[in-house]
């Protein structure tokens, strides 16, 4: 009976919780050896590192995947919820009432049982108790805030365009991005296009429009060696972005962002992308051990204090061997990670043991727009290698194919490559004529 079949329930269908619920239904699920169920808030997912093209518009094919068809092409179950609470003694999670938009409950409050339970619920803003940040800012954390930015964006771009042709304004569109880590810096050269993205939305004319990044520390990108910081520091100035570097933010208002030395930067459009946390309801689940921005502290097998608990991706806390630090919160960690959780979980049913998980470092890449691209690439034979250019673009879009390859495998994934590049091609010359 299915009651009789090891229960894997995986909380979060980011890139590390669709990958394992996509491994382990290919592998356990398909075969009858256990029950495989991903539990997400949301009904479709979009790699995150692509959130900031969904936000600015430029993803012309926002390329989502369902769930439902995901898990029922990968023999798991899907489950639409938001979990609240963890109940360890019991073995197993509550799930938050579904409400309609009026507040009345759809679907009550519900548990579901685990044998192994992995936690890849991501990460979310980490607005560090600053006034005004959570009610003025938009923020970039999921596919819904993405498009909610993306729309504001439009209708403050029609209000202004409408207010500067009948004399009423004549100031440009001012956006402040405070935060200059890989989401800031891509999302300003995404919305550096934005007029010509927006003159399709049927506008005459356009205004000028000013891009602001605000950053406390006095370089970008720190993730990147200091040589390819002040690169892409001089491709933004080129750009015409605004960077205010070592400013740190004090108080945000409907109308402007503060920092410490008293300046005070108008902005129509705010964006918080200056730092990540775990959701604040993991602070205290049922007494796992936690880091003070909420992250499941796991040991190197992933696991966390609890032994039939796991956490992978931005939500857990796995010290970097050799580092002096935790691993870092990157989409090819959280890859790394569901793979290593997929041959624990599968030894485990097996009775035996589980697998160290061990963080290969390929280096960072940061997306300027399309084909203008920085980064480092490492390895052990070539040590540490800057890239730019083109070649920095393949590779940025070569990792994005391996998460596809993780969730749709070769065939799959090169048939959709083939498939979006004749959409782009048949675009272009519609475009041209």
């Amino acid at each position: 009976m299915a009651d009789d079949k090891h229960k894997i329930l995986i909380v979060g269908g980011g890139a590390a919780g669709l990958e394992l619920a996509t491994e382990l239904g290919q592998k356990l699920g398909q075969r009858g050896l256990a029950e495989v169920t991903l539990l997400d808030a949301a009904s479709t997912h979009i790699w995150k590192p692509l959130l900031h093209e969904v936000a600015s518009g430029t993803l012309a094919e926002a390329e989502e995947i369902e769930y439902l068809a995901q898990a029922h092409r990968n023999h798991f179950r899907f489950l639409f919820g938001r979990m609240e609470g963890l109940n360890r003694a019991a073995k197993e999670i509550i799930v938050s009432p579904i409400t309609n938009k009026q507040g009345v409950e759809l679907i009550p409050r519900r548990t579901f049982k685990y044998d192994t339970l992995v936690m890849a619920v991501g990460s979310v803003s980490n607005t560090f108790g600053i006034k005004g940040v959570d009610q003025y800012c938009r923020f970039i954390d999921t596919t819904k805030e993405a498009f909610r930015f993306q729309k504001q964006l439009v209708d403050t771009y029609y209000i202004q365009s409408y207010a500067s042709q009948s004399h009423q304004r004549d100031k440009p569109l001012s956006i402040v991005i405070i935060g200059a880590g890989a989401t800031g810096v891509e999302l300003s050269a995404e919305l550096h296009e934005v007029t010509k993205l927006l003159a399709t939305y049927g506008l005459e004319g356009s205004i000028k429009v000013d891009i602001t990044i605000i950053e406390a520390a006095t370089q970008l990108l720190p993730a990147l060696p200091p040589r390819l910081s002040q690169a892409t520091q001089q491709q933004l100035v080129k750009l015409g972005i605004n960077l205010k570097l070592g400013r740190r933010v004090t108080e945000v208002t409907e109308t402007a962002v503060h920092t410490h030395d008293g300046e005070v930067f108008e902005a129509d459009l705010k964006v918080w992308a200056a730092g990540i946390k775990a959701p604040d309801w993991m602070k205290n689940l049922d007494g796992l051990e936690t880091n003070h921005i909420n992250q499941l502290v796991v040991d190197q097998t992933l696991k966390t204090s609890d032994d039939d608990i796991f956490a992978v991706g931005d939500c857990a806390a796995c010290a970097w061997v050799g580092h002096g630090g935790n691993v870092p919160p990157r989409a090819q960690a959280a890859h790394q990670q569901a793979s290593t959780v997929a041959k624990t979980i599968i030894n485990r049913l097996k009775g035996k043991p589980a697998v160290p998980f061990v963080y290969r470092d390929y280096g960072s890449l940061v997306s300027l727009g399309k084909f203008s691209t920085v980064g480092s690439l490492m390895g052990s034979l070539m040590g540490t290698v800057s890239v730019g250019g083109f070649i920095a673009y393949v590779v940025y879009l070569s990792l994005y194919k391996m998460h596809q390859v993780a969730i749709h495998g070769y065939f799959r994934t090169a048939m959709l490559t083939l498939s979006n590049l004749f959409r782009r091609s048949t675009h272009a010359k519609i475009k041209m004529h």
